[in-house]
């Protein structure tokens, strides 16, 4: 099985594999352009974007900086996401995010780990998990989620939240480690924050 296999499957690899790090060398230099954008060169960025991830659908947005192992190289983003400044993805292997999602800023998605066993790691190896993330989620800001999780869809996750397990669809969740506190629920249709009534033209 070569490098590239083991690196989408779970398996243990070496990461400094010389194939490895000439495609990620590649992707390197063009996110170093993505990150030295004009705030005014909104084709460029696009153009960019649709170059350096995997899939990028229609009215993505996302703030530089934008810090990737890869680059972009495997993450799939559905229509319209939105991404605030510091986005970090560890895309050593793929990262999909559905539509109309919504990432606050400095968030983690994280698919790369290490051993636990310090033989292991002193030679260097590593494991990769991908992260689903699905439609209509909002992550805030400071949001970490760990490698191999999956989140459904029009979940809401509380700033500074670590994601270590699996999320439902239409619920709640926030703490360190990142819990289901409530489902999306009729409150929701009638307040948009706190007491803060939501006007019923807003939802036709």
């Amino acid at each position: 099985m070569n490098v590239f296999n083991k690196m989408h499957q779970g398996d243990l690899y070496h990461p400094d594999d010389q194939q490895v790090a000439a495609i990620q060398q590649r992707c390197l230099e063009k996110l170093y352009d993505y990150n030295q954008t004009r705030p005014s060169a909104g084709p460029e960025r696009q153009r960019l974007l649709q170059e350096m991830f995997a899939e990028i659908g229609l009215g993505c947005y996302v703030e530089p900086p934008l810090h990737a192992n890869f680059g972009g190289h495997h993450v799939h983003f559905g229509r319209g996401v939105y991404a605030n400044f510091n986005l970090t993805l560890v895309d050593d292997t793929h990262i999909y995010v559905g539509d109309w999602t919504m990432i606050g800023p400095n968030v983690t998605l994280a698919t790369a780990g290490h051993p636990i066993l310090p033989e292991l790691r002193q030679q260097g190896y590593q494991y990769n998990l991908p992260i689903h993330i699905g439609r209509n989620c909002w992550l805030g800001a400071g949001v970490i989620v760990l490698p191999g999780v999956t989140i459904g869809d029009n979940v809401v996750i509380g700033a500074g939240s670590v994601v270590t397990k699996d999320l439902p669809d239409n619920v709640v969740a926030f703490g360190d480690p990142c819990r289901v506190v409530r489902p999306v629920n009729e409150h929701d249709r009638e307040f948009y924050t706190r007491e803060r009534k939501i006007d019923p033209k807003l939802l036709g």
